[in-house]
């Protein structure tokens, strides 16, 4: 599949049957998680995969991951992330978001649904999966298999915007 396919195939899915995912199509997410370019090729990140009955029960205390039967926490080591030198900005975000794409692509290319969520409690998930000082929950993704029809790639002509809004060019 050529890349922009892939890219338009892939949409937010908010309901998931109870199926599992595959053990070796959750080591292709995060081996896509692996490979991701990070800043300073750092990798300053940890990935917790919550998959166990136990596990997810505890994450509907501090998010709303629409009962898919796979999460990824993913975890910022803001202490040996890089920081740029000009003004001290922190990529530690960035670097978690990369790896979320990548992970989320990989997804789709193997048939499963995904959604990449922010609105979560940190400090819940701090607390129920012993998240270590210096780790930062930044975002969690969560995978499964669609209890729903996914969206069009079409959806992207009237969804977003043209390119004549979102490009300038040498200057703004």
């Amino acid at each position: 599949m050529e890349f922009l396919e892939l890219a338009k195939k892939r949409c937010s899915t908010r309901k998931y049957t109870d199926r599992k995912v595959e053990p070796e199509k959750l080591e292709k997410i995060l081996e896509a998680a692996r490979v991701a370019p990070t800043g300073k090729n750092a990798q300053a990140f940890k990935l917790l995969v919550l998959q166990s009955e136990e596990s997810l029960h505890k994450l509907k205390d501090a998010a709303n991951f629409y009962d898919a039967p796979l999460a990824v926490l993913i975890c910022a080591d803001v202490e040996n992330t890089w920081h740029r030198s000009f003004d001290g900005k922190v990529i530690s975000d960035i670097d978690a978001s990369i790896v979320s794409t990548h992970m989320v692509l990989e997804a789709a290319d193997l048939g499963l649904a995904s959604l990449w969520i922010c609105r979560f409690k940190p400090d819940v998930v701090r607390e129920a999966f012993s998240i270590p000082e210096g780790f930062e929950p930044v975002n969690l993704t969560v995978f499964g298999y669609p209890d729903e029809p996914l969206k069009s790639s079409e959806r992207h002509d009237a969804d977003r915007k043209p390119l004549s809004e979102l490009v300038v060019s040498e200057s703004f």
